[in-house]
């Protein structure tokens, strides 16, 4: 298990407010935890509702939730090939780009929470299965060096920022 918080120098500094979101010094119990936290709050919006973008340009609910999938696969391969001793850096990607062809609004909101859930199960079972050595590990992802500590905790803080949001400026959970 990570032995507290990533330092500074785990990860750079774009990540650096998802870390901050992560006060617990474990980020498996807050991932178990998060997980029935977003379902419960995202499973009261209609279908209808799910199509909702706060301003023109922004994505819609649904969309929020396929991000939100793709960037924890991400985070967690990136996991996976940094504990393994994978040394050859990895890309980064563009988000709009991947929202924009995923096509999330021609799904279900309740089918790409489904899928949300078995992603994080999947996350889950990579990082209680890792080794005390492995996460220190370092690695380059898009372009900087990042540990796999980090990267545990860049997954839940990356979806409570998202959460906020919802809650923020989409009204979801009576925030509006």
């Amino acid at each position: 298990m990570p032995a507290g918080l990533p330092a500074a120098d785990e990860y750079f500094d774009f990540y650096a407010g998802y870390v901050r979101m992560v006060p617990e010094t474990d980020p498996v119990p807050a991932m178990e935890a998060q997980g029935g936290i977003t379902q419960s709050l995202l499973s009261g919006v209609s279908e209808e509702r799910s199509l909702h973008r706060y301003a023109p340009g922004k994505w819609s609910i649904r969309e929020v939730v396929g991000h939100l999938g793709d960037t924890e696969r991400i985070m967690a391969y990136r996991a996976l090939r940094i504990a393994r001793g994978d040394a050859k850096p990895l890309q980064g990607f563009e988000e709009n780009e991947y929202v924009r062809n995923a096509s999330f609004d021609r799904r279900s909101l309740a089918d790409l929470l489904a899928e949300l859930a078995d992603i994080r199960r999947t996350s889950l079972a990579l990082f209680r299965g890792l080794e005390e050595a492995c996460w220190n590990r370092r690695g380059t992802a898009s372009g900087h060096e990042i540990s796999v500590r980090a990267l545990a905790f860049i997954i839940p803080g990356h979806e409570r920022h998202h959460v906020r949001v919802l809650q923020d400026r989409y009204g979801i959970g009576g925030n509006r």
